[in-house]
């Protein structure tokens, strides 16, 4: 739990405060950068939210994986955490309640007829599982990378779903292992793509041709206003990871939606493409 006594001086004075436990993982200012942003080594308060930005700021809140944003405002709490999992476009939602395990990398939820998916691990706090439960559970949990497990096993064991990751990764235990460079159909609207570089196991999920999960492989930068991807953070092999980056130009996708960065949004699959040459050719020159 975020402690007064530990705040950093230089939040906004008011309700809300990040201390001294942020990792700064960006997923605040991500969420609500009206209210967070980034402050060097942490996150900061830059403006208390006025009454149109309060809900946004309790569910970054909930979303920290660190506990490390406080609040004496609770009138929004609840409402906070009923909004999760958060609709992002048709069936497809953001799990909020990130874990300090995966470094506060963001899950994804699909609801779907033909059984719920899970992409990667949130937090397994009570008040998200009861909603997913509500939602129908879980069937599929598709793992990125071996960085964004977090709280697998407990998920698993509430809703017995499958767990599938690549096998170059080698991480244990889990029902279900990707074999080789080529793409999986997991069933009629979800393609698991292999894209090894970040991780020797890393990899994508398409879904309707439209939503791209990405894990650690590629987020947008809004700094830059392109998609990007860490050379810097690279715990296998930039060239293998640049090669797969080329793969995504074969698929046809509108969203990126990375567990670490920014996701990202087209009006049409053409758009996305076009992005995806120019962030390639700017990291082909790292």
């Amino acid at each position: 739990m975020a402690q007064r006594s530990k705040a950093y001086p230089d939040n906004a004075p008011g309700a809300f405060f990040v201390d001294q436990s942020c990792i700064d993982c960006g997923t605040c200012y991500t969420m609500a950068p009206k209210v967070f942003r980034a402050a060097g080594d942490h996150s900061e308060v830059r403006h208390q939210p006025d009454e149109s930005q309060r809900l946004r700021a309790a569910m970054a809140l909930l979303a920290c994986p660190t506990a490390s944003i406080g609040s004496d405002d609770k009138t929004s709490m609840r409402e906070a955490i009923q909004a999760f999992p958060e609709a992002i476009e048709d069936e497809v939602h953001f799990c909020g309640f990130t874990s300090e395990a995966s470094f506060g990398a963001w899950s994804y939820f699909i609801r779907r007829e033909s059984g719920n998916v899970l992409i990667d691990s949130p937090r397994a706090a009570q008040p998200l599982l009861k909603r997913i439960e509500e939602l129908g559970g879980v069937a599929t949990m598709v793992l990125s990378h071996q960085d964004d497990v977090a709280d697998h096993a407990v998920i698993h064991e509430r809703f017995g779903c499958e767990r599938i990751m690549h096998a170059g990764d080698h991480y244990p235990g889990l029902e279900r292992y990707i074999q080789g460079d080529d793409p999986v159909e997991l069933g009629p609207d979800l393609l698991f793509i292999p894209t090894p570089g970040h991780t020797a196991g890393s990899a994508c999920l398409l879904y309707r041709q439209t939503f791209l999960f990405t894990g650690d492989h590629l987020w947008w930068n809004p700094k830059r206003g392109m998609l990007s991807a860490s050379k810097n953070f690279n715990w296998h092999s930039w060239s293998r990871q640049l090669k797969s980056l080329e793969k995504l130009l074969e698929f046809e996708f509108r969203w990126v939606l990375p567990g670490h960065g920014t996701p990202k949004r087209t009006d049409t699959p053409l758009e996305m493409r076009k992005e995806l040459e120019r962030g390639l050719e700017y990291l082909k020159r790292l």
